[in-house]
This record gives structure tokens, C-alpha cells and sequence, in this order.
């Protein structure tokens, strides 16, 4: 799921709140339609990853009982465009730093600019909403629900929504805020979208995750648009000896025609199916109409060729997919959380609480 200038590597985006969100940018913009959510299955029984320590489910049960529906209410207002930004926010944020909310902390004057004035973040969306369950939760249980909690919960709900409820799982909570965001972490953190297989294992890696989370991750570019300027190079004649992460020559021709030179506009990351959560990432992939190098490389090794080609057959392939999506996002909800030793519970999630007594 590389950040695309994501899962940590997608209408008319909604103005984040000036506490909250960086300066607006275009990239990515995502669609708009909101899709249809058909009633609740029962909860996935994956066999899911143990939470790290100090996590547990339930976990506001006893404290703040409504948190969760609150922030799920939040996330069912929001558009797909931001539903889908809101599942690339919590990949951002684990990414770097590890869960702790640190991509929501605003530039502060004399400070080292924050994660989300980073080149791969500015494009970042879901803000308002994260500000907004946080203002309602606050209002019910001040000083007790992390806003690092409440993006894994964004994320978690936002890929239920979209994918139909078909993706339903159960995230961990305990995380505290982080104290620290430097812009500076980002690229050398976030997968980019130019990422080869190696490049990407090795990255993925660092956070404790494998490559079968990195592709199930990966399928998160089955919803969002992504601006041309990301894969514009992918559009050259393909060379003779790179057929296996060349694009497909028609989709290659369709998407020249779709991004004029001197302009930037937006795509699909998916051209079938651009607002539902699915596995058609997957089908795009084998047959070359994918717009990244980073999901390109997927075909190239035998192992992760074969996830690829799993998540496709007949049947079990979505059943499949799924279920090790779930996995993966609660592995990566994992990643370096913080305790009350070296965090805290934001006021605010664009601010650290001061003075910090912690």
C-alpha cells in the first residue's frame, strides 16, 4: 500500500479544519458516490494477529462505552473519496512513528515541521472526520479516547463500509498519542509508488510486517484516485525486456489520453470497480492496468505472484483476501504504539497537551 503522492502509496474533497489538515493539495483526489451498504454480516472469525501490549479489544467498553459508535457514525457521513482517504490516513500514521496520531500534529512555530507537511502526506484526507469524532467523544468522556485509537477505528470502519461490510473485523485499542512528528520521516518511511519488490519487502519488513500483509495492503489501491504525475512514467512504450511491470499497452493508451501533457489530473487507482473495496485490484494486476511500479512488482516473484493469483479464483479468492486484509490491518495497527510512559491523550488531536506532565 504505497504511499501515492498507503495503505500506508484517492470529488471534491471536503475542507479539512485548520487545526487539523495541511494546506490543501490535489493529489490524490478521490470519487465521490458514496456506495451502498448492505446490512452487517456477522463479524469476521479470522484467527487475527495478538494485539501489541497494552492493546486489547473492547478496550473503551468500561470507559467511554460509545466511542466506537461514535467514530463509526462519524466515518458512514463521510464520502467514499474521504472514506477511502481515511484508510490511507491510518497506514500513513503507523507507517511513521508507529499508531500514535503524530500525521494529525499541526506545525507549531519553532518546532521542526510535522508528518503532514511531508511530500507523501500532503495529499493526506479524513481530518474533519477524525476532528469530529474526537469533538463528540470528548464531549462524553473528555481526556480518555486517543486520537491514535480513533484513526485505527476510522480506518477500520471506513474499509467495512466500502467493502459492503465484507471486510469486518474487530482493532485493538489502548494506543496513547505520540509526542513527536518530524516531516523529515516521511519518505524514508512511506513506500513510494516507484517501489520495486525489494524495495518494498525491506520496507514493509521494518514495521514487523510480511509480504503476504504487504499484498493483502496492497488491495487498498481498489478504491482512491491517484494524479497522473504519480505514474506518468509508466506511460513511455513499454521497454522489451521489463513485459512483466510494463503496462498494458490499450490501458497505457487510455490513460495518456486521460493525462495530457502540462496537466495533472486525477485517475481511478481502479478502473473497474473505483469506489468499492474488492479484490478487481487483484485482476488488474495480472492483467497489467494497474497505475504503479509498487503494484506492478507484485507479479514479479513467485511468492507474491501466487497471493496475486489466489485472490482472484473463483470463490475463495475474495473470501481469502479478506480475511488476510483484516489480519494485516491489525498487524499494522501494532506497529510501535505508545503507553502512558512516552504518550499521552490528546486535548486535541492537531496538539500536544501542554505543559506535558507525562
Amino acid at each position: 500500500m504505497p504511499a501515492t503522492p498507503p495503505p500506508v502509496s484517492p470529488p471534491t474533497s471536503p475542507t479539512p479544519p485548520p487545526t487539523l489538515s495541511p494546506s490543501p493539495s490535489p493529489t490524490p483526489v478521490y470519487p465521490s458516490p458514496t456506495p451502498t451498504t448492505p446490512a452487517p454480516p456477522p463479524a469476521s472469525t479470522s484467527t487475527q494477529p495478538p494485539p501489541a501490549t497494552g492493546l486489547k479489544v473492547g478496550y473503551y467498553n468500561d470507559k467511554c462505552p460509545d466511542a466506537e459508535k461514535i467514530v463509526l457514525d462519524a466515518v458512514r457521513n463521510a464520502t467514499a473519496g474521504v472514506k477511502a482517504g481515511l484508510i490511507r490516513l491510518f497506514f500513513h500514521d503507523c507507517f511513521v512513528q508507529g499508531c500514535d496520531a503524530s500525521v494529525l500534529l499541526n506545525k507549531v512555530a519553532g518546532k521542526p515541521e510535522p508528518e503532514m507537511l511531508g511530500i507523501p502526506n500532503l495529499s493526506l484526507r479524513g481530518f474533519e472526520v477524525i476532528e469530529a469524532a474526537k469533538k463528540k467523544i470528548e464531549e462524553k468522556c473528555p481526556g480518555v479516547v486517543s486520537c491514535a485509537d480513533i484513526v485505527a477505528f476510522a480506518g477500520r470502519d471506513a474499509s467495512k463500509l466500502l467493502s459492503g461490510y465484507k471486510i469486518n473485523f474487530s482493532m485493538p485499542a489502548g494506543r496513547y498519542d505520540g509526542l513527536v512528528s518530524l516531516k523529515d520521516e516521511t519518505l524514508p518511511n512511506l513506500p513510494p509508488p516507484f517501489a520495486n519488490l525489494t524495495i518494498l519487502t525491506q520496507m514493509f519488513a521494518k514495521k514487523g510486517l510480511s509480504q503476504t500483509d504487504m499484498v493483502a495492503l496492497s488491495g487498498a489501491h481498489s478504491i482512491g484516485r491517484s494524479h497522473c504525475s504519480s505514474f506518468r512514467d509508466r506511460l513511455q512504450p513499454p521497454a522489451k525486456d521489463n513485459s512483466t511491470t510494463s503496462m498494458d499497452a490499450t490501458y497505457a493508451g487510455k490513460l495518456t489520453q486521460d493525462c495530457p501533457a502540462g496537466s495533472d489530473p486525477t485517475v481511478p487507482q481502479d478502473y473497474k470497480t473505483p469506489d468499492v473495496l474488492d479484490s478487481q485490484y487483484y485482476r488488474n494486476v495480472m492483467d497489467r492496468k494497474v497505475l504503479f511500479t509498487s503494484d506492478a512488482t507484485l507479479m514479479t516473484s513467485p511468492k507474491t505472484k501466487e497471493l496475486v493469483e489466489k485472490y482472484t479464483w473463483w470463490l475463495i479468492g475474495d473470501f481469502l483476501w479478506y480475511r488476510h486484509f483484516e489480519d494485516a490491518m491489525v498487524k499494522m495497527g501494532n506497529i510501535e504504539v505508545k503507553n502512558s510512559t512516552n504518550g499521552q491523550i490528546r486535548k486535541k488531536c492537531g496538539f500536544v497537551n501542554e505543559p506535558y506532565t507525562g
